[in-house]
């Protein structure tokens, strides 16, 4: 890459980039452990004084286009310009993907300095080389694994056999439905700050959605109510995704990482009345019901 030019800095899974930009895979950062702290008082009675158990939390990815800090510094504060506050010290991961075969290090310490600036806290990086893996381990940072290649080298499942043959026909055993993931119902508004991630399935929100709340699915997201906070449908890069609502009047709405905030007034025949949203290819689009 060449640091002369601009850079394009975008943020994937749901966070500030325009809608017309190219999605990237959302990024979740997993923590996993299976066992309990035990402590022993002086009786030899074994007491738990806390548990560790697996979690894991949507992050925002910066996707790397060039290893120059000053015109990243320069480019992500002028992202964030318009909404300085856009951020509540969410984490960071930096994918170094498109840097990888870069001449020029990468300045890790003046880059997440940049990027604490903008309230958020890097915490990972992935997709580098091994010189900036090695560099972005000794500013802090964690490896966080790369999903991609990791199920691109996970063998393949033998195929089962699904016809067989019988005396003059051919069985063809019939499918077993299989129960859809759960859908999450929420019966209460939802004030600012406040967060319902819908994991793995849709979400209904029969309340209303306050501006500064947000609400996440991996499925689709239906509100009967005044939509005026976040909403996140596709969380985890379902295209197919839809975000439904009876008064849509959003903070920002997203699909698989392809966002629209309140920057871009929505037409007249959408904003506050019913409608729906979708992709349609790379493209978000915001039709009344």
């Amino acid at each position: 890459m060449q640091p002369a030019h601009r850079c394009r800095v975008h943020f994937a899974a749901f966070r500030h980039r325009p809608w017309h930009m190219p999605r990237a895979t959302p990024a979740p950062l997993i923590f996993r452990a299976s066992t309990s702290s035990m402590a022993v008082d002086t009786a030899g009675a074994a007491r738990t004084s806390f548990d560790l158990k697996s979690a894991q939390l949507p992050v925002v990815a910066v996707a790397l286009r060039t290893t120059d800090a000053a015109v990243l510094a320069a480019d992500l504060a002028a992202r964030l310009a318009d909404d300085p506050e856009f951020f509540d010290n969410d984490p960071v991961l930096i994918d170094l993907a498109a840097v990888r075969d870069a001449a020029e290090p990468v300045d890790f310490e003046a880059l997440t300095a940049s990027l604490r600036a903008l309230h958020t806290q890097p915490v990972a990086a992935r997709g580098g080389s091994p010189e900036q893996m090695a560099a972005a381990l000794a500013a802090g940072l964690v490896a966080a694994p790369e999903a991609a290649a990791a199920r691109a080298a996970a063998p393949a499942a033998p195929a089962r056999e699904v016809v067989r043959e019988v005396v003059r026909e051919v069985e063809v055993p019939a499918p077993v439905p299989v129960a859809g993931p759960a859908t999450v119902v929420v019966d209460k508004p939802l004030r600012s700050g406040q967060q319902v991630y819908a994991r793995g399935g849709d979400l209904v929100v029969m309340a209303v959605v306050s501006f500064g709340a947000e609400v996440i699915a991996d499925g689709n997201i239906h509100i009967y109510a005044p939509m005026r906070g976040r909403a996140i449908a596709g969380a985890r890069g379902n295209t197919e995704a839809r975000i439904f609502s009876t008064c849509l009047e959003p903070q920002l709405v997203s699909i698989a990482g392809i966002y629209r905030t309140t920057e871009t007034e929505l037409p007249e025949n959408v904003r506050g009345k019913p409608a729906q949203v979708r992709l349609e290819g790379e493209k978000l689009l915001i039709e009344p019901l």
